[in-house]
């Protein structure tokens, strides 16, 4: 009918008199986009709305605030596909799938499927094919765009403008000219987004970033500025996040609060618990030492606390003395609440816990992790057949002792005092890890137990420099408690 995407309504109007028109709603249409992104995650977890500014989309140039149905079909989605298609029976039987289910919402639509993010934003745009979904084959992304105009490669109008005048008129032209004089004359933009196309350059997809559902929000008739009324507001946040968690059965590991100013501006502080907690009294502490650092400036307008990471948390037993303390319980006096303080005030890289650890050589059988870190379980090595000693010597210290060849001690002195051995249990052999390039020699071990009952872990290793030959060490590693 003569019309084109950026024509002016009187234009429009002397080719289609009787053109019925809307005004235009750009941000109901981006919010339709975005609702429209997480609908296609039924396809792929990995999706996201197409967003003018970043992708460089639309031959009206990159304008932020607008959602560019306007410009040349600028209005799409990405999807990161890799490794979902065959869920569907096929990256064909996908594509048509896709295309029929979005089609029966209401929507025009055109999509191509290709390597990389730049040869499907154009082949689904610029395509002389009329099918409604197009996949090209692996591969095939430079002969798919060998024949599409250079506007299919994201540039900007002046850019494809300036390729015509030097009679560049398809993708395929670009091909074998050389870089250095076209970065020269349009900078690296065109060679970038070339290379992006075919492969050269990796392109990532950025995913819409998932709905959080536990979110409470507080605005305010006058704008605040004291801290005293930004950690009561804070207290009252923390009670309705809480009171919803309780409801869905969940708990926070992750809490985000968000403070935005008058001036458009906006502060934001996060915390995370060792374990999932819904305690408001505990978050709110969290918090608090935090506020000294926010800066309302001209003032506060309005409040958001969201839980982005939640956990299953079901109802705990409460003793009788804190059961009137209400839902809360006793977080604040537990172990978990002693964690969430350290980490949030020294950071949580700094706290730090013990790890089994996948290694049959006591020094190395446990590690240190940071507390908010996965535990590493399983590849923990299984627990050792005989027992170890609850409190381990770093390094073992050497002892002297008498025994006779190959069995274990009849006495030994340690720190200047002797101890007879009325029991003895062994030897344990640990050899040594062969992988590692170390001087360590094969132990025998030894639970022994001295006429006062006590009980120590020995070992006898082979003789070192400082002994004669034939001289067995002996060395004390651990105290049975």
């Amino acid at each position: 009918m003569g019309l084109r995407p950026g024509m002016a309504l009187a234009d429009a109007r002397a080719h289609v008199p009787a053109l019925a028109t809307l005004p235009a709603r750009p941000r109901e249409d981006r919010r339709d986009l975005a609702r429209l992104a997480a609908w296609c995650s039924r396809y792929s977890p990995w999706t996201a709305a197409e967003d003018p500014a970043r992708d460089g989309a639309g031959a009206g140039g990159g304008d932020p605030a607008a959602l560019a149905l306007e410009q040349a079909g600028a209005a799409g989605l990405w999807l990161d596909a890799t490794g979902c298609a065959h869920l569907f029976g096929g990256e064909a039987a996908m594509m048509q799938d896709m295309v029929g289910r979005i089609g029966r919402l209401g929507f025009a639509v055109r999509a191509a499927m290709a390597d990389t993010p730049g040869c499907a934003w154009a082949v689904a745009r610029y395509a002389a094919d009329g099918a409604a979904s197009i996949v090209v084959p692996p591969g095939a992304a430079r002969t798919a765009l060998a024949t599409l105009p250079v506007s299919a490669l994201r540039l900007a109008p002046a850019d494809a403008a300036g390729l015509h005048g030097l009679g560049l008129r398809t993708i395929g032209d670009l091909y074998d000219l050389p870089r250095a004089p076209l970065a020269a004359r349009f900078g690296e933009v065109v060679a970038r987004r070339l290379d992006a196309a075919l492969g050269a350059t990796p392109e990532a997809i950025s995913p819409a970033p998932p709905a959080v559902v536990h979110r409470v929000r507080h605005a305010f008739a006058e704008p605040i500025g004291r801290l005293e009324d930004i950690a009561a507001a804070l207290g009252l946040l923390c009670d309705a996040l809480c009171d919803g968690l309780a409801r869905a059965g969940m708990g926070a590991r992750r809490v985000s609060f968000a403070l935005y100013r008058t001036d458009g501006t906006l502060a934001r502080l996060g915390v995370g618990t060792a374990r999932a907690s819904r305690d408001p009294r505990h978050l709110a502490r969290l918090f608090a030492e935090h506020l000294d650092g926010v800066d309302p400036g001209f003032g506060i307008e309005d409040m958001v606390l969201a839980a982005e990471t939640v956990e299953p948390l079901g109802a705990a037993q409460l003793g009788l003395a804190r059961g009137a303390a209400g839902g809360g319980g006793a977080a604040a006096d537990t172990v978990d609440a002693l964690i969430d303080r350290l980490a949030n005030r020294l950071g949580a890289v700094n706290v730090l816990r013990p790890q089994a650890h996948a290694s049959h050589w006591p020094e190395r059988a446990s590690v240190l992790a940071p507390v908010f870190g996965p535990a590493a379980e399983s590849a923990a090595a299984p627990p050792p057949a005989c027992p170890r000693p609850a409190r381990l010597l770093r390094p073992p210290e050497p002892v002297e002792a008498v025994a006779e060849a190959g069995g274990p001690p009849a006495l030994f002195r340690w720190r200047r005092v002797v101890h007879r051995i009325v029991r003895a249990e062994g030897p344990e052999r640990i050899a040594p890890e062969w992988w590692r390039d170390d001087d360590t020699a094969t132990r025998d071990y030894y639970r022994v137990e001295d006429s006062d009952g006590r009980r120590y872990w020995l070992y006898r290793e082979e003789a070192g420099d400082d002994l004669p030959a034939g001289v067995p060490a002996w060395f004390l590693h651990g105290v049975f408690g």
